[in-house]
């Protein structure tokens, strides 16, 4: 399986815009990132340069996040707020116009970390219907939504591949939409407390996206205890035919001296 690298947490020695042209230059022919603009509706002219950013790179956008509010701020999405409903609905467009553009077909909806005092059944409502929203945008492109659970933050609904799953499974029931998928994250499940290796045996055939950091430290693969070669192994024997994304903190001054620790350069774009 090709590996790819997520431009938002590697190559942040360069400003955003450079990196796809360092993950090329590192190795790589495809990219992910988080939502890569300040607000939930770039201008314009911020659209245009990520994705000249992209495209003169040479590497393929293969994931990209909806807009999940404050990041650095302890923000995890905005699927889940009712209060913010109309702002995740307002960055659609632009989320699956910048796929269009660049043949990116996968689509990460962070759920969001459920506001103190929230009426759960309320906000279960709001995430259903967000993302049917966000299924029936992708899905003119061909695209997919991901759900993810995700470690870290306490108040975020979703931290087990099942937890992921029964949302999968309520959106399909209650909307008829269904090009929505797991994006199995094999740190944030081990650091969660899940068991990854049953995750992969229950759930690979729901699996539309990988991603790969060590546990712990969320590090790179080799520098804390997960088999994550072993478990690589049995999703591709399962069928999972995607990229691996690798969404790690490097502890290197750079992100390709640490990649040249654990990743030959001859296995870093995929096969010919």
């Amino acid at each position: 399986m090709p590996y790819l690298v997520n431009c938002s947490i590697l190559f942040t020695e360069v400003p955003l815009l450079e990196r796809p042209a360092a993950a090329r230059a590192a190795g790589f022919d495809a990219v992910e990132f988080w939502w890569p603009f300040a607000t939930a509706m770039p201008t314009d002219r911020e659209a245009e340069d990520f994705v000249s950013a992209v495209r003169d790179a040479g590497v393929q956008l293969v994931g990209l996040n909806f807009f999940a509010g404050d990041m650095p701020g302890g923000d995890r999405g905005l699927v889940c707020w009712t209060e913010r409903r109309q702002e995740f609905l307002d960055t659609i467009d632009a989320t699956v116009g910048i796929g269009e553009q660049l043949g990116c077909r996968a689509f990460n909806a962070l759920y969001g970390n459920r506001p103190e005092g929230a009426d759960v059944e309320q906000s279960e409502e709001a995430a259903t219907e967000n993302l049917a929203s966000a299924g029936r945008a992708a899905a003119r492109i061909g695209g997919t939504v991901l759900i993810e659970p995700v470690s870290g933050a306490p108040a975020y609904p979703l931290t087990t591949a099942a937890d992921a799953v029964a949302v999968l499974d309520r959106v399909a029931e209650e909307t008829g939409v269904t090009n929505l998928g797991l994006l199995l994250d094999l740190y944030h499940l081990a650091a969660n407390g899940d068991d990854p290796a049953a995750a992969v045996e229950a759930y690979t055939d729901r699996t539309a996206h990988v991603q790969i950091a060590d546990h712990p430290g969320r590090g790179e693969p080799g520098t804390g205890d997960l088999p994550l070669d072993t478990w690589l192994e049995r999703i591709e024997d399962l069928g999972y035919r995607g990229h691996v994304g690798l969404e790690y903190k490097t502890a290197a001054a750079d992100t390709v001296t640490g990649l040249d620790r654990w990743l030959p350069r001859e296995r870093r774009g995929a096969p010919a």
